[in-house]
């Protein structure tokens, strides 16, 4: 078989996207170039590897054969390239990361600074939500992830780099800003904005009311901090968000953090990935940057009113 590394490259984004369109978007090419290049590595292979059924594409069995190489070779010639890059010393090449979405407002600043001082470095970094990062973490797809909450596994890494400052917000005009030392006995009365189950978020804030023998029945769930913040602001209930997504709605004044007894709730941030697994110079460079500089990059001090 004389197939090509960019063959594989097309061949794998097509099988994990499922589409021709979306691998060529993901690659940059167009969607006729990706067919004319699955269709010459069909050729090699002698057999299809792909089959369309109504609109979808599906992977025949030997397209499942062929995917599992794929992912072996393209693997090994990463692992390869890495250490080629090491033994020269460069920091450059790729830097593969998934983070759940709340860190959106500090990760692409914190890889910022980082890529002003090294920028050969070729980052991916992908926001998603916390049960899809922590199967990315098992499966060991990425050179590390950022979460605030940790899975129950003794076989992780894990390093704290950054406060996760939690806070209750309201919009400006609720009845509740402006006193102090509002009880969550009080504060359960209120219609709450809450995350989906399992999002790191809500498992705090459950925890807190779990201890204090209180719970509450989300008035609304939403998929993201961003859909919770404009429904804040829209006056349909009160949530508890990172103060890192709050800096822009603090400073116009359209969200206030209320004062609320037991709060702010103060976590961490972590970098976390399988206990044996080598970082590549790239990966570790860049966890020893933000261990050593986040805090001083993203200095949090919102306090509540």
């Amino acid at each position: 078989m004389h197939f090509t590394l960019q063959q594989l490259k097309l061949f794998e984004s097509v099988y994990r996207n499922g589409s021709y369109t979306h691998a060529a978007k993901e690659l940059h090419l167009t969607q006729p170039a990706v067919s004319i290049q699955i269709k010459r590595l069909e050729a090699q292979v002698d057999l299809p590897l792909f089959e369309q059924v109504g609109k979808k594409i599906f992977p025949t069995a030997a397209g499942k054969a062929v995917y599992q190489a794929c992912v072996d070779i393209l693997g090994r010639v990463a692992e390869l390239k890495r250490l080629v890059e090491e033994m020269k010393g460069e920091v450059k090449g790729p830097l593969e990361l998934s983070v759940v979405t709340t860190a959106k407002y500090f990760m692409p600043h914190l890889l910022g600074h980082f890529l002003q001082d090294y920028p050969d470095v070729e980052p991916k970094l992908r926001f998603t939500n916390r049960a899809r990062v922590v199967e990315r973490l098992m499966n060991n797809e990425d050179d590390f992830v950022v979460m605030g909450q940790i899975p129950d596994d003794k076989n992780l890494e894990t390093h704290p780099f950054l406060e996760n400052i939690l806070g209750v917000v309201a919009p400006p005009g609720h009845p509740l800003v402006g006193k102090k030392k509002v009880r969550l006995q009080d504060l359960v009365k209120e219609r709450f904005i809450e995350r989906e189950e399992g999002s790191g978020t809500r498992l705090v804030f459950d925890g807190l009311l779990e201890k204090n023998g209180l719970k509450i029945v989300p008035y609304m769930e939403l998929g993201s901090s961003e859909a919770i913040k404009q429904a804040v602001m829209a006056g349909l209930g009160l949530a508890v968000l990172s103060l890192h997504s709050l800096r822009l709605e603090q400073a116009a004044g359209k969200l206030v953090v209320l004062n609320v007894t037991g709060f702010p709730l103060k976590r961490r941030w972590y970098a976390v990935y399988l206990k044996g697994k080598r970082l590549s110079l790239v990966a570790r460079t860049f966890l020893d940057y933000i261990l050593a500089e986040s805090h001083q990059l993203l200095d949090m001090r919102q306090e509540p009113s």
